[in-house]
């Protein structure tokens, strides 16, 4: 394909992402199963503008007055790359399979200097993210903001104790010529760059179950939840069992119960092969909207994970579009959500059992206020301090230290891009009272 070409099929695909709520990975791979012709070099080439426009998307579509694929890959050209306009006007010729010419405004734009961006462009953030972000982070947020959406994640591996040791899985990637290094909070954390994203799934350590993809925040989550061999466990969301397999690998695979439970059957459809690759045990459970089929598990749980769905606003280093899809009143609506799906899963826990309340979002409306009215509302569940979950093996020294900095004293914690180089996890840490207070006279 010629650079032209590459450009339109670019412009193409980010005006599919926006039409879809399919993620833009898969809108990708979509596009080059439909255009064969296209080769992997030219794939990467699109793959890689396509992120570049997301990742960027709040200043391109500042600078161009528009939000469609055709204004944000222009925008790239002339604010990013820094192309002279003749340059991008050759590019743009209308000739073959190249993008139309440009219209005498999009030459102004691309001609024009910036001034300076307001506070949310410069951040790369909705504005009503930005407010969100100001009021949990203060003077920090802009730079929390930048940290959430324009740097590329690295790809961050869990080495399953089921299958081995880290030296083990680090011995085996090393054999297929990858070359990881420990992870800085997890005790059984990998780390390799962001362009192996596409390859850890084909390497002999993952087909053989060695290792897991999983983000080092959602390890540290499953970490601090402690899970101990011989327990009751419920991952209570568990979606596609990436926590239950976590959940799994410190229950050692010994006498104990793990359920994973969700609504949704096609996201439970996932788990027994992952499972069964990983050499894990779990009993797999579609539950009702309002908790139904958990009914004899009341009161019976050690542990209960529930993992609640939520604006997904942590990951979006992974998943930039996603900044763009949320709207302001998906955040109320999630936060009843959580807030259901919390009291209900608190059911479930026996006296001394752990409830761990987690989201993968920054958003306070979804983390700290829950939690707070969950322990409002639920007087029979202590604070369980930080710190004294921390104290598990499976994390380390370093993450032991930081998570006091950043917990103190407190039984939540909030992990982001920028404080922790993970993706954005909130996680609350409850114990059941082994005997209920007596009601307020």
């Amino acid at each position: 394909m010629t650079p032209a070409a590459r450009l339109a099929a670019a412009i193409e695909v980010l005006d599919a992402i926006a039409a879809s709520a399919a993620p833009a990975d898969q809108t990708l791979k979509a596009w080059g199963k439909a255009h064969r012709f296209a080769g992997s070099k030219d794939r990467r080439v699109i793959a890689e503008r396509v992120y570049q426009c997301l990742r960027a998307r709040a200043l391109l579509a500042w600078a161009m007055g528009g939000d469609d694929g055709r204004a944000l890959v222009l925008g790239a050209l002339a604010h990013l790359d820094h192309l002279p306009p003749d340059e991008i006007a050759a590019l743009f010729s209308g000739d073959l399979h190249a993008p139309f010419p440009l219209s005498f405004e999009e030459r102004a734009r691309i001609e024009a200097t910036l001034a300076d961006p307001p506070p949310e462009v410069a951040a790369g953030v909705p504005a009503f993210i930005a407010e969100a972000l100001q009021r949990t982070f203060g003077a920090d947020w802009i730079a929390e903001a930048k940290a959430l959406v324009q740097p590329r994640a690295p790809v961050d591996l869990r080495v399953n104790a089921l299958a081995g040791s880290v030296e083990g899985a680090l011995k085996l990637l090393a054999h297929e010529g990858i070359e990881a290094e420990r992870s800085p909070f997890s005790a059984w954390g990998l780390r390799l760059p962001p362009e192996f994203a596409s390859d850890i799934q084909k390497t002999r350590a993952f087909t053989t179950g060695w290792i897991e993809v999983q983000d080092e925040g959602s390890q540290i989550a499953a970490a601090l939840a402690g899970a101990q061999p011989g327990w009751t466990v419920v991952d209570y969301c568990a979606g596609g069992g990436g926590k239950t397999l976590a959940l799994a690998a410190q229950m050692r695979g010994k006498r104990g119960r793990l359920i994973a439970c969700d609504v949704n059957q096609r996201r439970l459809d996932a788990v027994p092969e992952r499972l069964e690759r990983a050499r894990a045990k779990a009993e797999i459970r579609r539950i009702g909207p309002e908790g139904q089929g958990t009914g004899d598990l009341d009161g019976q749980a050690d542990l209960v994970f529930a993992d609640a769905p939520c604006s997904g606003a942590g990951t979006w280093r992974r998943r930039p579009e996603g900044a763009w899809r949320v709207k302001p009143e998906d955040i109320g609506r999630l936060s009843e959500l959580q807030q259901a799906v919390v009291a209900r899963a608190a059911r479930l826990v026996k006296p001394g059992g752990r409830l761990v309340y987690v989201t993968c979002s920054i958003l306070a409306e979804e983390n700290g206020a829950v939690a707070e009215a969950f322990a409002a509302a639920h007087p029979d569940f202590r604070p369980l301090p930080v710190v004294e979950a921390a104290r598990t093996p499976d994390l380390t020294d370093a993450a032991r230290a930081r998570l006091a900095e950043l917990a103190g004293p407190g039984h939540t914690v909030q992990l982001t891009p920028r404080r922790t180089d993970t993706d954005g996890f909130f996680i609350a840490l409850f114990e059941r009272a082994l005997f209920e207070r007596p009601p307020a006279a």
